[in-house]
């Protein structure tokens, strides 16, 4: 999942995202300018958030949710738009943690998770392009041996994997890059924003409340808490942090003692012109998504319109780098030559919240917060079920929510100031080994 805006030049990077530019997003909701009092107060309007206030809502409890900027103007509306079954840390800190029964159950609503995207979509009439079909790639020998064990693994939990390798990866992917590819179709993709915007509108036909330009000033914990806006203040019984309002690079830290434990990691994507029909079924097959299975990865997909949009490119340190277009352009044309003059018209990133071992962090500061965090690139599908999760445990079912709660998760090393150096320094390591 991807967080706030990126800082310096990337607010004018932002601006030029496809996916804002393919929606109509209607009038602006008001911030909040008065003081409420509800059974729950939900702090982020992206997937998370709006998860979470729409399956409390359904479940009969009144909910606030406070936005600091607009909706699905972070990580929901700047993302892949891939929805993939399992989790970025695969199955092993589950297996490893928690013992084999509660890493299945884990792995079985991790499947959930994407069935729920499309039951909402069913039920609430969202039109967000919904695809199915995922191809995972392999650059090198080594790459691909690493794939074939990870696919064997998705066989053995009852996932149909069409596996290829040399030439057959072009019935996959027409690239000549990749030695081996794999197809299921249990995951895929659709248009992040128009989903995020079409839970709103769900969220807001039962009853939920959402305030835009409405950021958590503070956040008073108790029996009842209270989160404060410039403007107003919501008291409620419970509360959700939902998404990158944990990390103090993007405001007030409403909840330091767990900001250590995710670290923002930027990745971008560009948006080329629309290429011909004919042309992006040669090049995907079947419209499915793609991704490598590097640690610095490439990930890619075309849109309805048949656009590019190629993702990657990694930053460690908050900032940008430097020459951006040129160089997604060239990796993209590294993958397909036949796009390497296709213009490119749009430009954008955001940050990925990674947790140390790449498992979602999700659990309660004291027993009415609840935070869901570190959904690292799975932000997809998962947050969603993190929603349903938090509903189930405020009404006393907390069975689900507590598997995941019981994960243990560790600090990034190096503090504040010397958090994002370490990682960077580490990440460096990952990809000199991608390339061996």
């Amino acid at each position: 999942m991807w967080g706030r805006s990126l800082v310096g030049s990337d607010t004018q990077l932002n601006q030029r995202s496809y996916y804002e530019a393919s929606v109509e997003r209607g009038p602006v909701r008001v911030p909040l300018q008065e003081h409420l009092k509800v059974d729950a107060v939900v702090v982020g309007a992206g997937f998370t958030g709006l998860s979470a206030a729409l399956e409390m809502a359904q479940r009969g409890l009144s909910v606030v949710v406070l936005e600091a900027d607009r909706i699905g103007s972070g990580a929901s509306g700047r993302n892949g738009g891939q929805a993939i079954v399992g989790y970025a840390s695969g199955q092993g800190p589950f297996e490893e943690q928690l013992g084999q029964a509660d890493a299945d159950r884990a792995w079985a609503m991790s499947l959930e998770a994407i069935d729920l995207i499309d039951r909402r979509i069913a039920e609430h009439g969202i039109d967000c392009d919904r695809r199915f079909g995922y191809v995972y790639v392999a650059e090198s020998a080594r790459k691909a041996r690493e794939l074939r064990a990870e696919m064997d693994g998705l066989v053995a939990r009852g996932i149909a994997v069409d596996w290829a390798e040399g030439e057959g990866v072009r019935r996959h992917v027409d690239s000549g890059r990749y030695q081996a590819a794999a197809r299921e179709t249990r995951s895929g993709h659709l248009h992040p924003l128009k989903y995020a915007l079409g839970l709103a509108r769900a969220a807001e036909a039962a009853g939920v409340r959402i305030f835009e330009h409405s950021a958590v000033t503070a956040l008073q914990r108790g029996d009842t808490l209270i989160a404060r806006t410039a403007r107003g203040q919501v008291s409620a019984r419970f509360g959700v942090l939902a998404g990158n309002c944990m990390l103090p690079e993007y405001g007030p830290a409403v909840a330091p003692e767990i900001a250590p434990r995710i670290m923002p990691v930027g990745t971008y994507i560009v948006g080329t012109a629309p290429v011909d029909a004919a042309v992006a079924e040669r090049l995907i097959p079947g419209d499915a998504a793609v991704c490598d299975n590097n640690f610095v990865l490439d990930y890619f997909r075309f849109g309805a319109d048949h656009r590019m949009l190629f993702g990657g490119r990694v930053s460690y340190t908050t900032m940008t780098p430097h020459n951006l277009q040129a160089t997604m352009q060239a990796r993209m044309a590294q993958v397909f030559p036949a796009l390497g003059a296709v213009p490119i018209e749009f430009v954008w990133g955001g940050f990925v919240d990674i947790s140390m071992n790449r498992a979602p962090d999700f659990g309660r500061l004291g027993h009415n917060l609840y935070y869901l965090q570190g959904f690292s690139g799975h932000g997809v599908a998962l947050t969603g079920l993190a929603g349903q999760l938090v509903a189930e445990s405020v009404l006393g079912q907390a069975g689900r929510f507590d598997v995941f709660a019981r994960l243990r998760h560790h600090r990034f090393p190096g503090g504040r100031l010397l958090r994002t150096p370490s990682l960077a320094l580490g990440m460096l390591w990952h990809r000199l080994r991608d390339v061996v």
